[in-house]
């Protein structure tokens, strides 16, 4: 016989409707992964880095999206470009390390340009190809320099000097109105003057990306940080607003945090952002895999590039301003890591959260239902942010977040 409560496990939970609750298996499931990489991370914009990180001509980056490998540059105009890091010419690999610059040449190519190892073809800062080793005597009048290119992609620098790229032609709109006003209420604070990143770490997680996401994303979890709950339960926080945007992003509304209710911390107040009132903290969650968070004296930003069903690369960055005093720098780095950093009051509680989650919900586990019913009239503890993202989900994977197997209906 069944256990008792067999069948209760198994079927909706009380009186929840559809769009409040979801299926296990899209954490898990590995053709679920492969058509999101497909259907989502190949079609949207990704953040992959900020502006500051390539500060002088010839500088680069590398990253990779839906395992398509991307390489970042800033040129000697001083405009940053992305590319497929890709070489025409056999489909080599061009550069293989995270960042640096051109502006030396390597052992196998020229000063000022991206050099495949494997042939010794170079391309400029454009993505133009400037040298085919023995280029007439391989290919006579067949093919010349002016035939080839790095593929280059679709790059915008916006929300803050935060660099986005995206690997569809055909996306049909800016990354200004791809977000739809969600950053707008931070634009006039991260705007106000160029900030520069001062802390990077990332870290391989063994969870689906949905699940940071998630965590990112809604505030009930709270009760898992003992900082948060000191510094932060009371009457203003528990009235923060969740608004829902166009193409599935979401942000929490602000209220002050009370920093030195908690032993050892501080006011943050003197090194606030720009026009942001003293200790005050923001969230902005954007669709599909990029979070960000300001509390007063740091901005903190979240990419995710899924890897698997069960892992995501995780970059964590740290932003101050571009202006700040070496004393002043000190003191937001103190701030984003006592409570952000690898070691930080936060990070490690929601990391122990997401994986444990993901043990749970394995591939091999059976399918249950993972609840986002809340409601308290969009206040940060209902999961309307969670209902909109999954919602938006099943836009794009044409799937029912709630039954996988069955095609998209807008719930109720």
């Amino acid at each position: 016989m069944p256990a008792r409560n067999h069948k209760r496990w198994k079927d909706v939970p009380g009186q929840l409707r559809e769009g409040e609750y979801i299926d296990s298996r899209i954490y898990s499931d590995r053709d679920i992964f492969e058509e999101e990489l497909t259907k989502i991370w190949k079609k949207s914009w990704v953040a992959v880095c900020h502006e500051s990180e390539i500060p002088q001509p010839f500088d680069f980056r590398t990253t990779t999206i839906a395992r398509e490998p991307i390489i970042v540059t800033r040129g000697p105009d001083g405009q940053v470009r992305a590319f497929l890091n890709v070489c025409p010419h056999r489909g080599n690999t061009i550069e293989n390390r995270p960042s640096g610059s051109f502006r030396d040449g390597t052992a196998s190519g020229a000063p000022r340009h991206m050099t495949c190892m494997f042939h010794g073809w170079q391309f400029d800062m454009k993505g133009n190809c400037a040298h085919i080793s023995r280029e007439k005597e391989g290919y006579q009048n067949r093919l010349s320099r002016s035939d080839v290119g790095l593929r280059r992609l679709r790059c915008e620098v916006h929300f803050g000097g935060f660099v986005w790229v995206t690997l569809n032609d055909g996306i049909g709109k800016t990354v200004e109105e791809w977000g739809a006003g969600c950053f707008d209420c931070l634009q006039e604070h991260v705007d106000a003057e160029p900030l520069e990143v001062f802390h990077y770490h990332k870290a391989i997680i063994h969870a689906n990306y949905k699940l940071w996401h998630d965590t990112n994303s809604e505030f009930y979890h709270d009760y898992l940080h003992y900082h948060n709950r000191i510094t932060g339960f009371n009457d203003a926080y528990f009235a923060r607003q969740n608004t829902g945007f166009d193409n599935g992003h979401v942000t929490v509304g602000s209220f002050e945090v009370q920093y030195d209710k908690y032993e050892g911390f501080e006011s943050r107040e003197s090194l606030s952002f720009p026009g942001l009132p003293p200790n005050h903290w923001y969230m902005i969650d954007m669709f599909p895999g990029v979070n960000f968070n300001l509390r007063g004296s740091a901005l903190r930003c979240d990419i995710m590039t899924p890897l698997a069903p069960d892992r995501v690369l995780i970059e964590f960055r740290g932003l101050g301003l571009k202006s700040d005093t070496p004393e002043e720098r000190m003191s937001r780095i103190r701030h984003h890591n006592s409570i952000w950093g690898p070691f930080g009051r936060n990070l490690h509680e929601d990391l122990l959260a997401v994986t444990t989650q993901q043990a749970a919900m394995n591939e091999h586990a059976e399918p249950r239902r993972i609840l986002h019913g809340r409601q308290e009239n969009s206040t940060i503890h209902d999961e309307v942010g969670m209902r909109h993202f999954y919602d938006e989900w099943g836009r794009w994977m044409n799937r029912r977040p709630s039954d996988p197997e069955k095609p998209y209906a807008a719930a109720a």
